[in-house]
């Protein structure tokens, strides 16, 4: 699932996609669904109906039952940043895990090895 808050301009700019989108052929379709998931954390899953064409109207919609809440943009960005502060930690929480449980080499350690070792080689 994604977002389901979003600033005034977002939401303004996820329905401008969402024409161009039921606008476009199949394969820039899939690019603007894309960038919506990536840009904006938007799904177009999270809030339509399967099987129906979701677009500004559709959004407009969603706005109104309070499925999409329009928030002011300090909000917004202080939302994005948490967001981002939580991946990080769960990507290194997750990194350690793996190389714990002997799943996944430790690059990091491995690249500093092999630094320390290129250096010996160049005073040689």
């Amino acid at each position: 699932m994604g977002r389901n808050k979003f600033s005034a301009q977002e939401v303004k700019e996820i329905g401008r996609l969402l024409e161009l989108k039921n606008a476009s052929n199949r394969a820039k379709q899939k690019l603007i669904r894309h960038e919506l998931r990536v840009e904006y954390a938007f799904n177009i899953s999270d809030f339509n109906v399967p099987g129906k064409a979701f677009g500004r109207a559709e959004l407009e919609e969603a706005v109104k039952r309070g499925a999409i809440h329009i928030l002011d943009d300090q909000t917004i960005e202080t939302m994005k940043a948490k967001w981002l502060r939580d991946k990080a930690r769960d990507k290194a929480i997750e990194e350690a895990t793996v190389i714990t449980q002997g799943e996944q080499t430790d690059w990091k350690a491995a690249m500093q090895e092999w630094e320390e070792w290129e250096k010996t080689q160049t005073t040689k």
